[in-house]
């Protein structure tokens, strides 16, 4: 299990790369303004601490109706969602660490999953893999999109198609492998 699921790992880990990389699929999350320097210097000056902010938002003591009202009155006005951090550091390999190590727990937790299914097969492997591709899309982010409207939503939906695609394909071989050699024997 632990070769099937470092490889299964490492495919959607270089569909992952090639995804926010060369191919730029999520550019529309990560858009360029020629104000940046400026929109920072500000956020800098009025932001204390790293944080999420939803603007226009109420404190949180306020009240129901404060919220109501506050929520009437945005009707048709701009909104933004801000994700501020007071320092950038470089931790890029950390991250493609973290991010490999758990793709190997997912993959593992998978197959887990399908070893459970008494002799499945490879069109049955592939179609599960898919599945769990869509469940984490739908679950995280046509959730998120639905609430705040994110614009890389076709991007998420091709990283988990095609990454489980990829992961299917290969458990399907992987995991039935000794039983093609079998059933052609047997």
């Amino acid at each position: 299990m632990l070769t099937g699921s470092i490889a299964g790992a490492a495919l959607i880990f270089l569909w992952q790369f090639a995804s926010w990389t060369f191919l730029d699929l999520h550019r529309p999350q990560q858009q360029y303004t020629p104000h940046q320097d400026t929109i920072l210097s500000f956020l800098n000056e009025h932001l204390n601490a790293d944080g999420g902010f939803f603007l226009p938002t109420v404190p949180q003591s306020a009240s129901m109706e404060e919220m109501q009202q506050l929520s009437e009155q945005s009707i048709g006005k701009p909104w933004a969602q801000v994700f501020y951090h007071k320092t950038m550091k470089d931790n890029m390999t950390r991250n493609m660490l973290r991010n490999f190590l758990i793709n190997i727990v997912v993959v593992l937790l998978f197959m887990w999953i399908l070893k459970c299914i008494p002799d499945p097969t490879f069109t049955g492997i592939l179609l599960s893999s898919l599945a769990a591709g869509l469940i984490v899309f739908f679950n995280a982010h046509y959730v998120e999109h639905i609430w705040y409207q994110t614009f890389d939503l076709n991007a998420h939906l091709l990283d988990s198609v095609i990454s489980w695609s990829l992961v299917g394909l290969w458990l399907g071989w992987w995991m039935r492998r000794g039983k093609q050699t079998a059933a052609a024997n047997g």
